[in-house]
């Protein structure tokens, strides 16, 4: 009997991710109009914008990360996912599990640092 390697379901993967982030979103506020909702009527002081300013770093943190995620979605579909996007080999099955919408391969990823 062979010795089988477990298979990751990636898809699985990126759609909890996926749903992470987009709670994370709401949590923060931001609407269906894509961007954070503020209470009109509520003070304009220092400290609420530079909380709405922190606010809003964060959540556009959480979109691109989510735009990554629907990416490596899109290629799981065409069937390119898992292959780096610089040298074009495949990424490992552990770093594509530890970061299912990663890009390159460790070795592109620490030349490019």
């Amino acid at each position: 009997m062979a010795n089988e390697a477990p298979t990751i379901d990636y898809r699985a993967l990126l759609l909890e991710e996926r749903d992470s982030l987009e709670r994370q979103l709401a949590e923060l506020g931001y609407g269906e109009v894509g961007r954070l909702a503020y209470d009109s009527n509520f003070a304009d002081t220092s400290q609420v914008t530079a909380e709405r300013g922190e606010t809003e770093v964060l959540a556009r943190e959480l979109r691109e990360a989510l735009e990554d995620v629907q990416r490596a979605l899109h290629k799981l579909d065409e069937g390119t996912y898992g292959t780096c996007e610089r040298c074009h080999q495949p990424i490992s099955p552990a770093r594509l599990e530890a970061m299912p919408a990663v890009t390159t391969c460790i070795a592109c990823a620490s030349a490019s640092h």
